[in-house]
């Protein structure tokens, strides 16, 4: 397997100025029904186009609202192995919190010689059972402020 590099788009104040301009355009597009599931993007002033995946565009709309926000983008392929270091960055926590999290079953990894490695999918499947687990508790909490009468 090839090594991964990480690029980040870190935007500056004219790309977070084009983000926020072409944003409402790009999700006024997406939130149109259309029949296929291809789009025809024009990409210069002489009507020079390609098409590409309507997934991809969506893509292209959840990146551009990042850099409209100003926040540094990633894009990382699911099967990517990550070191330690980078699935702990991309999930924005210290590596010794990730190597607990691996040690406890929460996160798959597999080891290489002395090394793990994280599947960026391991990292997706784990922030998405945590969301579901923040959203039951705080449904709970919801729920006995009703009992309570608190709310």
């Amino acid at each position: 397997m090839t090594a991964l590099t990480i690029d980040q788009i870190v935007p500056g104040r004219h790309d977070i100025d084009v983000a926020l301009e072409a944003l409402p355009h790009v999700k006024a597009y997406l939130a149109k029904p259309h029949e296929r599931d291809t789009v025809r993007v024009v990409v210069d002033e002489h009507e020079e186009s390609l098409v590409v995946p309507r997934g991809v565009v969506d893509l292209m709309a959840r990146v551009l609202a990042l850099v409209a926000a100003g926040e540094s983008v990633s894009i990382v392929p699911s099967h990517a192995e990550l070191t330690t270091q980078q699935a702990a960055d991309l999930l924005n926590v210290s590596r010794p919190f990730l190597i607990g999290l691996l040690e406890a079953g929460r996160i798959e990894y597999r080891t290489v010689g002395k090394h793990r490695r994280v599947k960026a999918s391991s990292l997706h499947d784990y922030l998405r059972e945590d969301d579901q687990r923040r959203r039951e508790a705080a449904d709970e909490l919801s729920a006995l402020n009703q009992e309570m009468g608190l709310t």
